[in-house]
């Protein structure tokens, strides 16, 4: 029996386990020798995938949150990178969590296992300089947006933009009213879908906040309803807890979990956390507010290390501001219903909106876990 061809594998949050199963799956529908192993969510577990340890330990975000779990994160890379220097991969691939994942392609690349990126860290927003770290860990970049890859190349680091498997994924037009019908919710009733993010810790700082703006909302719009797609039983807990510290268990709010995508097809308007959710909003050509809060100090330091004049991708891709981010102190529950409402009443905007995020959809749709699969071959042994 031939032996199998072992990859290291780690993602870091819920967008690397979906990166993370398509590129398994596409990989081992051209050579059905590989295996997978390494830290990985249930989607990847799904696909083949030996997880050693949950990513729900490295899904922290900021630096106050992330220096109060150093100890844990930094004994969980101890012991990752112990066990792949004994049970050597023939290849190592990193999905996004540069922090967690740099240092360790660092060792294992000057071991000669050759590593692969997939998910360039943000350098054009912030922490340029971390280009140089790079060069030393990984053997090639796979890099999600079009404008990534001339700053790998300018800098000798090998790349490739593969796109974005969203926009592989979703549809060019969502079909919003079948998706009404099917959640039961009337065709003219305003709708919004609240996405308080996917961490526990994004979760805290925002659910308050969600549950003020829908009974500001709710004032203007007495037929509103809202949707909230939580990640998780944790999360679903930490939002159950806000409702009743608001005195709002009547709100008309509907929580769900997972289902995220369906919620923002069914909304007139979405609030989302910044963050990967905002991408998708954007590919189903949903209007939307983004916003976010986080520790002081991890604000004050993210603020000054930032290059760009907008946080939420949406923004980014664009080169503008094209949907509202009301972020951290400006995120008040008045500023972030008014801001939604405004968004939603304004229907030239909504039509304008809607015609950028489908020219923007078309640029990232490249096939993306096949292209991806595609650059990494060439750094296996022959089967």
């Amino acid at each position: 029996m031939p032996q199998k061809i072992v990859i290291g594998i780690v993602a870091g949050e819920a967008s690397g386990d979906l990166l993370g199963s398509h590129l398994i799956a596409a990989l081992k529908k051209i050579r059905p020798d590989l295996k997978f192993v390494g830290i990985g969510g249930p989607r990847m577990q799904s696909a083949g995938m030996e997880v050693l340890f949950p990513l729900e330990k490295l899904a922290v975000r900021g630096y106050v949150e992330v220096l109060r779990h150093y100890f844990e994160i930094a004994g969980i890379r101890r012991k990752l990178r112990a066990y792949f220097l004994e049970h050597r991969p023939d290849l190592f691939i990193a999905i996004d969590a540069p922090d967690f994942n740099l240092d360790l392609e660092l060792v294992l690349k000057q071991k000669g296992i050759p590593t692969i990126h997939y998910v360039s860290p943000s350098i054009w927003a912030w922490r340029g300089e971390r280009i140089h770290k790079i060069k030393r860990a990984v053997t090639h970049m796979l890099a999600l947006f079009p404008h990534e890859a001339k700053l790998y190349q300018q800098a000798g680091v090998p790349v490739d933009y593969v796109g974005h498997p969203l926009a592989d994924i979703l549809p060019d037009q969502p079909k919003r009213a079948a998706m009404r019908e099917a959640m039961r919710i009337p065709l003219k009733a305003p709708v919004f879908a609240f996405l308080p993010g996917s961490r526990q810790s994004e979760v805290k700082y925002l659910a308050h906040t969600s549950i003020e703006t829908a009974k500001l909302i709710l004032k203007q719009l007495p037929d509103a309803r809202f949707l909230v797609p939580l990640v998780s039983r944790e999360t679903r807990g930490i939002f159950e807890q806000a409702l009743y510290d608001c005195n709002a268990l009547e709100l008309p709010i509907t929580m769900l979990f997972g289902h995220a995508q369906d919620a923002m097809i069914a909304a007139d308007g979405v609030l989302v956390a910044s963050g990967t959710a905002t991408l998708e909003a954007a590919l189903l050509k949903r209007p939307m507010v983004i916003t976010y809060r986080m520790p002081a100090l991890s604000w004050w330091l993210m603020k000054r290390k930032s290059y760009q004049p907008y946080y939420g991708l949406p923004n980014i891709l664009c080169g503008r501001f094209v949907v509202p981010e009301l972020l951290q102190e400006d995120a008040t529950p008045e500023n972030l219903a008014q801001a939604l409402l405004n968004l939603i009443n304004h229907k030239e905007a909504v039509a304008q909106l809607e015609e950028a995020f489908d020219t923007l959809h078309q640029t990232l749709r490249q096939n993306t876990a096949q292209k991806a699969a595609a650059a990494i071959l060439p750094y296996l042994p022959a089967p």
